[in-house]
């Protein structure tokens, strides 16, 4: 029995980004909430399915496929919008300090490079760019995928989500994808992020 999930609720501050505007939050938020109701009427779906239906399991196209593939794209759409949210606003430093700043460090050479890659990989990246934690390889990377659940980095979590789907920067921004990634910047909480890495790395 799957639990059926409700939109969170993200503090006021999200509400008074710097660049990125009420307006774009507002509706941000509107298309996060409809992954949260979908991944619960998918969800509610496959409980309906018959043995029939489970007979007619097929890689072209039957019911439980679209339903499986459906799923993953509705909950990758609520984690990460989550992350994203979770850690923008209320904005107290500009970059890192502690042992994610040391790694970041490691990592990247510098937190200047970590900057550089992870903006590049905004630009390119056709949906989401993920600053990971690769628990196997014990390193941070930058990874992107196309559509919210393309990413299966196996051994990999999240620990800055950015989302780069148009409806993310395009009016505050229209093509420019580069303002709306420095102002990205301009509003993570790096204190969230901080929380995160040191959860994973106890």
């Amino acid at each position: 029995m799957f639990v059926k999930l409700t939109p969170k609720n993200f503090p006021e501050s999200l509400f008074s980004l710097k660049g990125i505007s009420k307006k774009t939050v507002e509706e941000h938020l509107k298309l996060y909430t409809g992954y949260v109701n979908k991944y619960n009427e998918v969800n509610e779906k496959l409980a309906t399915l018959t043995d029939e239906d489970y007979g007619k399991a097929n890689q072209v196209y039957s019911p439980i496929r679209e339903l499986k593939v459906e799923l993953s794209f509705a909950y990758g759409g609520v984690i990460n919008h989550e992350i994203y949210f979770g850690h923008l606003g209320g904005v107290k430093k500009n970059i890192p300090t502690g042992t994610l700043l040391e790694q970041i460090s490691i990592d990247f050479g510098s937190f200047d490079n970590y900057r550089k890659d992870m903006k590049a990989s905004g630009i390119c990246a056709r949906g989401w760019v993920w600053t990971a934690w690769n628990s196997a390889e014990k390193r941070l990377v930058n990874y992107i995928g196309d559509a919210q659940n393309s990413y299966l980095v196996w051994n990999a979590i999240p620990i800055i989500v950015l989302d780069k789907n148009e409806h993310a920067y395009f009016t505050d921004y229209g093509v420019n994808r580069a303002g709306y990634i420095d102002a990205f910047f301009e509003n993570l909480n790096w204190e969230v992020a901080e929380k995160t890495f040191q959860h994973l790395v106890k």
